[in-house]
């Protein structure tokens, strides 16, 4: 898994307990993963979050940690591009959380499913797509 993304964890990133707000690293790893898709796909992609699957939190971060964001692709289908995710300390190398499948759709104009014209290669990018971001 290659990791791409850091973040630094500040004070508006909080929960009232002084760790990372669920929801905000939850945000970031949306991004991040459709971010991947896109520069892998082409951008001119509509592609949508469609699922997330069990979402395993390891270990939080507090304030002033550094953390990075991993994807990995592991399936491609004809309009679907299926991830997984890892974030973790940058520092000490600790899984924050990690996704098993974050599934993106591409849609056309009308917001239907649409072929995004790719077929899978389920090792961390796509048959044809570039190698980094």
């Amino acid at each position: 898994m290659q990791f791409y993304s850091r973040k630094w964890v500040k004070p508006e990133d909080l929960n009232p307990r002084g760790s990372l707000f669920g929801g905000r690293l939850l945000s970031w790893i949306d991004e991040e993963a459709a971010i991947y898709a896109l520069c892998q796909l082409g951008s001119d992609k509509h592609l949508v979050t469609k699922f997330m699957s069990e979402i395993n939190f390891v270990s939080s971060a507090r304030q002033g940690d550094i953390i990075e964001m991993g994807v990995d692709v592991i399936a491609c289908g004809t309009t679907s591009v299926t991830m997984r995710a890892e974030i973790r300390n940058k520092i000490t190398r600790n899984t924050i959380i990690s996704i098993d499948r974050i599934v993106f759709v591409n849609l056309n104009e009308a917001g239907i499913p649409s072929p995004h014209g790719y077929t899978g290669a389920p090792t961390g990018g796509f048959a044809g797509g570039e190698a980094g971001p």
